[in-house]
């Protein structure tokens, strides 16, 4: 089992900056980023394997977003900047074994509760 637990979420003016913080009970895992607004489906936004060595960008957000790891304590971050109103979403933290990547939040097993970002214009 790993346990994901996000933080940083919050109020923020468009063109502004968030960093948000996924903190997970065990190490060794990939990780993504996915968001989901009102009444739309969950979207891939950000993919970092489980030592660095490759890391992905939805198109929307290329440019803008930076994902990071430190294994050393078992977190990942998730550096946004640059923040549009069409950001405004519940971002979650998804983790899982396997070292294939992939975009899909079918094939992550462990989610965080969500953290919520509010982008106004």
């Amino acid at each position: 089992q790993v346990q994901l637990v996000e933080s940083g979420g919050g109020l923020v003016q468009a063109g502004g900056s968030l960093k948000l913080s996924c903190a997970a009970s065990t190490g060794n895992f990939r990780v993504a980023w996915f968001r989901q607004a009102p009444g739309k489906e969950r979207e891939f936004v950000a993919f970092i394997g489980w030592n660095s060595n490759r890391q992905s960008y939805a198109d929307s957000v290329k440019g803008r977003f930076t994902i990071s790891r430190d294994n050393a304590k078992n977190t990942v971050a998730l550096q946004m900047n640059s923040l549009k109103p069409e950001d405004t979403a519940v971002y979650y933290c998804a983790a899982d074994r396997s070292s294939i990547y992939s975009e899909s939040f079918h094939d992550y097993d462990y989610w965080g509760q969500g953290t919520q970002v509010t982008v106004s214009s």
